[in-house]
């Protein structure tokens, strides 16, 4: 029997690139591949990159130019570029960088085996279509093997928000919903397989309308059919648009014990001048009062947000109005940076912001988030919380998991395994994660 070929991914960006590389994974599986965790014994590398951050495609090209030594040391060696710079910068890839032999979009790593088989003849691989079968059908079941208990699932792709700063119409498509009865059984193939716990993920996810028994289904509908699932025991969801916050989810937030109080709701900016530029289509009144009714539906929720700070035409009075939402809302997480261009976007032709101005907004925002993190985190202390165990921690005897709202905790001497589920009490706050003990 001949030895398995090795496969290494590298994966940049959002958590639906760490599901693609997964099924990447498991599609090149069934040509005899086994993942490894170094290049430099790997018969394929593949980079799964992301187009989001600034100078995305030229660090892409750097850690291609890594590769030169070993593609020389092994010519046999296949590297392949994934994701939405491949789509992005598609034929552009390989004559930059004659040693890859391989570039595939987001929408098409279903046909991975076929141009894997295709650079062993010697031939170049690329596909960065938008073709019209479903990807996730067209790949084989996952395999049985036993996995960790927290798992993300794709149910929606795709954006037709087109945000003036955003390249994800554009190398993701359309918005595109899955079939909900395959997400159903993709569901109960990993609680098979261990997991307890399924974020379900969507460039636009609280879009969803994939097809139903009786029609296309809302997102609450489909979270309600996975409240079905047994053995499942919690429910996330990421990422969201405002505008898109249905009244049945915001009630299911209030009454589905598996889906979790956390939310996760970019509202971008605070300024409604800004927003009207981004092309979001809400106001920050009208985030506001969102927020005001899903805090309505679930009280101890924890909601988190994005924030782009020097937009295009940004002043100080728009930054402020930014800072004045942030203390209204008061969020448990948020994820914040500094605007830069995307070719191809409106905004990348419009006036841009001083970068030193730009830097100076950022901290004082990020100071502002880091205070009222800290704060809610340590109005844990002395609350019990419930706590999905995940792994050992760094100390004999130590498990970490993640609380219903997200946080880290840690525990000592529990005897608890990976994958149970605890009551635990909060007793102390760190910079970044809370310590508790389980309640006997």
């Amino acid at each position: 029997m001949s030895e398995p070929k090795k496969l290494y991914i590298k994966t940049y960006g959002c958590q639906m690139n760490v599901y693609d590389s997964e099924r990447m994974a498991e599609a090149l599986g069934g040509k005899g591949y086994v993942e490894t965790k170094s290049p430099d014994d790997a018969d394929m590398i593949l980079l799964n990159t992301c187009h989001i951050r600034e100078k995305a495609a030229e660090k892409v090209y750097s850690e291609l130019g890594r590769f030169k030594g070993l593609k020389a040391e092994k010519p046999d060696l296949k590297i392949g570029v994934a994701g939405c710079v491949a789509q992005a910068e598609g034929q552009e890839i390989m004559r930059r960088q004659p040693l890859v032999d391989l570039v595939v979009g987001p929408q098409s790593y279903h046909r991975l085996p076929e141009m894997e088989a295709k650079t062993r003849t010697g031939e170049k691989a690329l596909d960065t279509e938008f073709p019209e079968e479903d990807k996730f059908e067209k790949l084989k079941s996952r395999p049985k093997a036993k996995r960790g208990p927290t798992a993300f699932l794709t149910v929606q792709e795709g954006c037709d928000k087109f945000c003036a700063f955003c390249v994800v119409p554009y190398t993701r498509g359309a918005e595109v919903s899955r079939p909900a009865d395959r997400i159903i059984r993709e569901a109960n193939e990993l609680v098979e397989r261990g997991v307890r716990e399924i974020t379900l993920l969507g460039q636009n996810v609280n879009a969803y309308h994939g097809a139903g028994p009786k029609g296309d289904m809302t997102l609450a509908q489909l979270i309600w059919e996975l409240d079905k699932v047994d053995g499942l025991e919690r429910i996330r969801f990421t990422t969201s648009h405002p505008n898109d916050m249905m009244d049945d989810l915001i009630e299911a937030h209030g009454t589905c014990s598996k889906l979790m109080p956390y939310l996760h709701l970019p509202v971008q900016a605070g300024s409604d001048k800004i927003l009207k530029r981004m092309n979001r289509s809400h106001t920050a009144e009208s985030y506001l009062k969102l927020i005001e009714r899903i805090r309505a539906a679930r009280p101890d929720i924890v909601m988190s947000g994005d924030f782009i700070v020097g937009f295009p035409e940004e002043t100080e009075e728009d930054f402020q109005a930014t800072l004045d939402l942030v203390e209204q809302v008061k969020y448990g997480y948020a994820y914040s940076f500094k605007y830069s261009t995307r070719p191809g976007t409106p905004a990348a032709e419009r006036p841009q912001v001083d970068p030193a101005e730009a830097d100076d907004r950022l901290q004082r925002l990020q100071a502002m988030i880091t205070r009222h993190q800290r704060e809610i985190q340590d109005s844990m202390v002395g609350r019990e919380v419930s706590v999905l165990f995940e792994k050992a921690g760094r100390f004999d005897d130590q498990m970490v998991g993640k609380s219903e709202y997200l946080h880290a905790v840690h525990v000592t001497g529990s005897g608890a395994e990976i994958g149970d589920i605890a009551r635990v009490k909060i007793v102390s706050s760190g910079a970044n994660s809370l310590a508790g003990e389980v309640i006997r």
